[in-house]
């Protein structure tokens, strides 16, 4: 990992995220993510990373979710990446801000019918009678947009983490692991990288 000190960190993220899709059984794109409310309560859950480049990395959700009503309050989150097969983590800080309408509209048309109906049917994160009442929402739902093409919902969008710190982190013998720490200024330019102690 010693290159690692002289790359730029997307870069280092996209190799091992194409090593991740190639050893990782399920979802190598599945990571965990934190987000808090506007009292400081944590919350953390896994979400789908739906894109990354320079901007930083994307996931979409219901706006009206836990996580949405977080971030609307607090916009800033961590991820966690955990590629066991990898033995690798990588750690995401930074603020939050919404995609664009056309990013979200993009994403949404290139999801499966079933998933698009999904987000119209599911009040997220809110008390559900039971699952027959999940599944009426469904046919409701289906019903009303026929063979038609679905839109998005206004409830529903993305999320983009522009990070501020990276750290990639690699197992080693005895728990001697390799850690790498990227950081860069609330101005986004520059990233200054250092080695730290397991």
């Amino acid at each position: 990992m010693a290159d690692i000190k002289d790359r730029n960190p997307f870069d280092v993220f996209a190799d091992w995220f194409a090593e991740a899709q190639e050893s990782e059984p399920n979802d190598p794109n599945a990571v965990a993510l934190a987000t808090a409310d506007a009292s400081g309560q944590p919350a953390v859950r896994m979400v789908l990373l739906k894109g990354y480049d320079e901007q930083g990395f994307v996931f979409y959700t219901n706006l009206e979710s836990n996580k949405g009503r977080d971030l609307a309050e607090n916009p800033k989150a961590a991820m966690l990446f955990h590629w066991k097969s990898l033995r690798r983590q990588v750690r995401i800080e930074g603020p939050v801000s919404a995609v664009t309408d056309e990013e979200a509209d993009e994403y949404f048309a290139s999801r499966a019918r079933g998933s698009q109906i999904g987000a119209w049917a599911s009040d997220q994160s809110r008390p559900l009678e039971g699952r027959f009442a999940l599944e009426k929402r469904v046919a409701t739902f289906t019903a009303k947009f026929g063979l038609g093409t679905v839109p998005r919902p206004s409830h529903w969008s993305g999320f983009r983490i522009s990070p501020q710190r990276i750290e990639f982190w690699k197992d080693g013998a005895f728990r001697l692991h390799d850690r790498y720490v990227f950081t860069r200024d609330d101005d986004g330019q520059a990233w200054t990288v250092e080695q730290l102690f397991p």
